[in-house]
């Protein structure tokens, strides 16, 4: 049964909710105030960047306490009856069962606009008089809106975690799901994160789930991601386009060259444009597209790059006749990119042994990788001596004769014959 890792392996407790060692202190430090009656400051609003731990630092706090936690969302808390049911809740400390309630309202940036100021109008009243204490979650607190909340708030920032303080999360998680990974592997995740935990454990999700061991070949193939989804926007920009113009500003949007754009949108197409009819014309005008990226390679002609944009943008877009918008769906990185990445070490090794007999048999280097080396390959598998003798006179080293034989025992054979 499939399981999102961030929801599995949700810290239980405070100490193992990453990073933040200050503001834990001081939430923890204030909720214990309220034992000794009702502190000055009757509400805390916790701040900081998404996804990198205000929740679940509040849900862990409560679970360390016995607390009832009462969790709701600030855009509930719009209609008179959902207000004065807040502030039911809010005139209780105890409950029926001797537990100490906790409120916490997540993501007040989500109230905006006129409709709704008397919401939050009514919840900084509520503030004002909580017999329990109340957290407030946001992203941006100095928003002009809660100017009068943040006079009645403790005050405490969320700062991203480190590389460094997300790693044993990794490794921990990837040690309950039975994973070795390489150390540098789960640095790259971390780095790549840039502070989002919750982004940290997808992607580990997303590279290491159905595996026993997680490589740093594995992860390399990825860029560092911007955090912004740029490369996301500028595909639901060509997917969704209503007028070609609309579709080719997408490319000047884009923070990847025209070769990368077409490969991300030859990947993600079929998961947008799910109509046969819409479909076909799509692969139709990146077919068209792909003439002209191979005219550009090869002639250097790049007047010709413009044909190539055009069909894969505006192309595209128009394409899409009868497919209608479906939701939110997710983009998927180019699986060729992938591959060739992965791959590259090997590539190199075969370019290499190819200049080698190049300048032995006087051949292309492009014909040696094409009609020598697989001989080469069921040669140096299959008849150590000769491959022995091969590897001499081109000088081979190593690595090379691993690639053309296959397995370590192979590669000891032969090293042992030759002179």
């Amino acid at each position: 049964m499939y399981e999102v890792w961030t929801l599995k392996h949700k810290p239980k407790t405070l100490a193992e909710v990453v990073g933040n060692k200050e503001a834990k202190r001081k939430l923890l430090e204030w909720i214990k105030s309220w034992d000794r009656g009702i502190p000055e400051k009757r509400a805390a609003f916790l701040y900081g960047p998404p996804g990198i731990g205000k929740t679940v630092t509040v849900e862990a706090l409560a679970n360390d306490l016995n607390m009832e936690l009462v969790e709701k969302n600030a855009s509930d808390y719009r209609t008179e009856n959902a207000i004065k049911r807040f502030a039911g809740l809010a005139s209780q400390y105890g409950t029926l069962f001797e537990r100490k309630r906790l409120i916490l309202l997540d993501e007040l940036d989500g109230i905006s606009g006129q409709e709704d100021r008397g919401g939050l109008a009514a919840i900084t009243k509520i503030v004002k008089t909580a017999m329990c204490p109340i957290i407030l979650i946001a992203n941006d607190p100095y928003d002009p809106r809660f100017s009068t909340l943040r006079g009645l708030c403790l005050m405490i920032e969320f700062k991203k975690p480190s590389a460094r303080e997300i790693v044993p999360l990794l490794r921990r998680i990837c040690l309950k799901e039975g994973i070795e990974a390489e150390e540098a592997a789960l640095k790259f995740i971390a780095q790549r994160a840039q502070g989002d935990v919750r982004s940290a454990i997808n992607d580990l999700q997303a590279l290491a789930q159905g595996k026993k061991h997680l490589t740093y070949e594995d992860v390399s193939w990825l860029a560092y991601r911007d955090r912004k989804e740029q490369i996301f926007n500028v595909l639901r920009l060509i997917f969704y386009a209503k007028t070609c113009g609309a579709a080719k500003t997408a490319m000047a949007m884009a923070d990847v060259d025209p070769d990368m754009l077409f490969e991300w949108i030859y990947e993600n197409a079929p998961y947008h444009l799910k109509d046969p009819h819409d479909l076909a014309e799509t692969m139709e005008a990146l077919a068209k597209a792909d003439i002209y990226r191979g005219r550009v390679r090869l002639t250097q002609d790049w007047k010709l790059a413009s044909y190539m944009i055009d069909l894969m943008t505006a192309g595209v877009a128009m394409a899409r006749k009868r497919t209608k918008p479906s939701g939110w769906i997710p983009m998927k990185f180019p699986q060729r990119i992938k591959w060739l990445s992965k791959t590259k070490a090997e590539r190199q090794l075969a370019d290499a042994i190819a200049q080698k007999i190049k300048r032995r048999c006087h051949i292309s280097a492009k014909r040696a990788v094409e009609e020598y080396i697989p001989y080469l390959k069921i040669i140096f598998e299959n008849n150590p001596e000769m491959a022995a003798r091969i590897a001499d006179k081109l000088d081979l080293n190593p690595e090379m004769i691993g690639y053309l034989a296959g397995s370590s025992s192979n590669v000891k054979k032969i090293l042992g014959l030759i002179p």
